[in-house]
């Protein structure tokens, strides 16, 4: 993994996911990124547009930003982008050759019952970038043990797994696959493909509704410090991803960092 990309909002958060994200990068040997995007204004009544201005400001808060966490010898860039959110997020992505994005859950939001706010909510839900969400005040500490959930084993896209073999491989994971039989379940969705059959160190088939629910009824059996899903229109979320936020009382599994990969298909 080379490049890390983490958004900053204005949430009280912030300054501890940026620790969180500056000790994965070491552990990683991942170069990071900390961006900001705004938009662009034009001050009412007048001609005169102030991007210029937001962006000078942006780039302030940023360095101080960076100012006030221990970088522990981590190459972190400051950058700050003008335009729509997920639209600038994705082609940032692309130029930056973006490995991985940490997400905090609420990077705006004050609400304590919401667990995933607009923001990141409309990243992990409108983009295709590999995803880390980290929950709110948590210290980095090794992950020693990961626990996957998918309801389908086939991959076709190249190079999805890409971000799970790096953290099996920094932190000499061990990795539990949870395969969950749903009403859509078919033949061959769990045959194992062969990347995915070389991570893992044990298997065991499950039958739910839905994965999400099948996560919550084996998750504790494992006791990970990770969980990994993959991201579908109609996958481990469900029909908590049809809105960008998801509330703390929706999704029990919070209190660890979730990666979420991109479609395996």
């Amino acid at each position: 993994m080379k490049n890390i990309l983490v958004p900053v909002g204005s949430s009280k958060n912030a300054k501890s996911h940026l620790q969180y994200a500056v000790d994965f990068a070491k552990s990683t040997g991942a170069r990071l990124y900390v961006v900001q995007v705004y938009n662009v204004y034009t001050k009412a009544g007048t001609m005169i547009k102030i991007d210029h201005i937001l962006e000078r400001e942006s780039k302030a808060f940023l360095d101080n930003h960076i100012a006030n966490i221990d970088t522990n010898g981590v190459e972190v860039i400051a950058k700050t982008f003008k335009g729509k959110l997920v639209n600038t997020v994705e082609l940032v992505c692309k130029s930056l050759d973006i490995d991985l994005i940490l997400l905090e859950p609420r990077t705006n939001s004050i609400k304590d019952e919401v667990f995933l706010g607009k923001t990141s909510g409309k990243i992990i839900k409108q983009t295709d970038i590999p995803a880390l969400i980290v929950p709110e005040g948590y210290n980095f500490k090794p992950i020693n043990s990961i626990l996957m959930a998918i309801k389908s084993a086939l991959i076709k896209k190249e190079g999805v797994l890409e971000p799970l073999k790096t953290v099996k491989n920094d932190f000499n994971s061990s990795i539990n696959l949870l395969l969950v039989k749903t009403p859509f379940y078919k033949d061959t969705d769990f045959n194992v493909a062969s990347d995915l059959k070389a991570l893992v160190d044990s298997t065991t088939e499950t039958e739910n509704a839905t994965t999400f629910q099948g996560v919550l009824e084996h998750y504790k059996d494992y006791n990970p410090d990770l969980l990994c899903v993959v991201r579908r229109s109609r996958g481990f979320f469900g029909k908590l991803w049809e809105k960008n936020v998801i509330l703390k009382k929706d999704f029990y599994v919070s209190s660890i960092p979730v990666l979420v990969l991109s479609g395996l298909k």
